[in-house]
């Protein structure tokens, strides 16, 4: 029995994705599992693996098409099967789905037109079918972002309907302009858009409240180093941090919760996301299961993740899950800083750099290492005496490492 290879949905509010490219052509041999092809998403570029083994047939999609979630891309056929051949994928989909797919191939042929069009009037509107504008859904999306009226444009793609470089053309007036007309100069990545939508979301819905503390670190430093000539893993102070939260969310499952629909949800394991920045905007892979690994297990997995976040290849399940994050600025010199929840969490650590700082010891100043912690809580979950003892808790095992019961290798 043939099996469909469809486009899956790999991130939130997704309705397309890209085909990079294909690992396997039709009529190759492949085994369930096997990767045949490289798709972007909204997040990260993924590659799809085979449902099924079997011979690969029916290719309906090619390299740079926008294709929706839920598509059949191609198809495996067992060894004795031999269907028809399907319908071109142009055909099978309304022009809406081929306006989508157009989009960014058109995208270059346009931005040259650009120009010409953004002093000119707003072009001649095309008729809508069935009482509704043919557009991409990127079209439509760019449109409302701009507050375009998306039935007064006229449209390139398939049957009329409009593609987002007839959107990109038009010009973007400031609102504290003083007649000028600014062109727009391109558009944010996908990662960096849902990155702003997702922060502003949290920012907007989420009742943030925020806990500072500066805690001794001669300590934490010094199982640093003595861990790390225990091991051929290059370790980071994010790898110390990451065993100690995991290790304080034993001791508080009220931080390792979510806020959902309205419900407080309690997550069985404890899933720490490291927030990684990239090229194109903020990425959370998550390393599961962190209070059952070694330092050396951790710092493995945290290197792999960066690694892939770095170069656009993170898995879907790189991403999932997460139940807590630490966001370490500490690396770029950042004393303090406050962090975005990452919803549905409910809790998400800020470090600061380990610095010397001057204090009283004895009743005389003294110079110490010391690391500045800001925790970052919804208060539809956790009150400030639930987070005030969980950042005590992360401070003593920082202060005093030993009582994190924490294998150093």
């Amino acid at each position: 029995m043939a099996t469909n290879v469809i486009l899956p949905a790999l991130g939130m509010a997704q309705d397309t994705g890209k085909i990079v490219q294909w690992f396997k052509t039709e009529g190759d041999q492949v085994q369930q599992g096997d990767p045949i092809a490289e798709i972007e998403t909204d997040k990260v570029t993924v590659e799809l693996e085979a449902p099924a083994s079997g011979v690969l047939a029916q290719i309906s999609a090619q390299a740079g098409d926008e294709v929706p979630v839920g598509q059949t891309i191609a198809i495996i056929l067992a060894a004795t099967e031999t269907p028809a051949r399907a319908a071109p994928l142009g055909a099978a989909i309304a022009p809406e789905m081929q306006a989508a797919q157009l989009d960014r191939r058109s995208h270059a042929s346009h931005t040259d037109d650009a120009n010409s069009e953004i002093s000119g009037a707003v072009p001649t509107a095309v008729p809508a079918t069935n009482g509704k504008r043919l557009a991409s859904p990127k079209a439509r999306r760019l449109a409302a972002e701009r507050d375009v009226d998306i039935a007064a444009l006229h449209g390139s793609g398939p049957g009329g309907a409009v593609l987002a470089a007839d959107v990109l053309a038009l010009p973007v007036v400031s609102p504290h302009a003083t007649g000028d007309v600014v062109a727009h100069d391109g558009e944010p990545g996908r990662v960096w858009r849902l990155m702003a939508e997702r922060t502003t979301q949290s920012w907007t819905t989420i009742p943030h409240f925020f806990l500072l503390r500066e805690v001794p670190a001669r300590a934490f430093v010094e199982w640093h180093a003595g861990a790390q000539k225990q091991t051929a893993e290059k370790l980071t102070y994010t790898d110390l941090l990451v065993k100690i939260v995991a290790m304080a969310l034993r001791l508080h499952p009220r931080l390792n919760a979510s806020w959902v629909n309205g419900t407080v949800v309690t997550n069985p394991s404890v899933n720490i996301g490291i927030a990684v920045a990239v090229d194109d905007g903020l990425l959370v892979p998550v390393i599961a299961h962190a209070d059952d690994l070694s330092l050396t297990d951790i710092a493995r997995q945290r290197r792999s993740l960066v690694e892939r976040a770095h170069n656009g290849k993170l898995r879907p399940d790189d991403l999932r899950d997460g139940t807590f994050t630490i966001s370490n600025l500490g690396m770029y010199g950042i004393d303090a800083f406050s962090a975005i929840i990452n919803a549905p969490q409910v809790a998400i650590l800020a470090v600061g750099a380990v610095v010397d700082r001057i204090v009283p010891v004895n009743g005389l100043p003294a110079v110490t290492p010391a690391i500045t912690l800001n925790l970052s809580c919804d208060h539809r979950v956790v009150d400030g005496a639930r987070g005030a003892q969980f950042l005590a808790t992360v401070a003593e095992f920082i202060a005093d490492p030993a009582k994190c019961v924490v294998e150093p290798h």
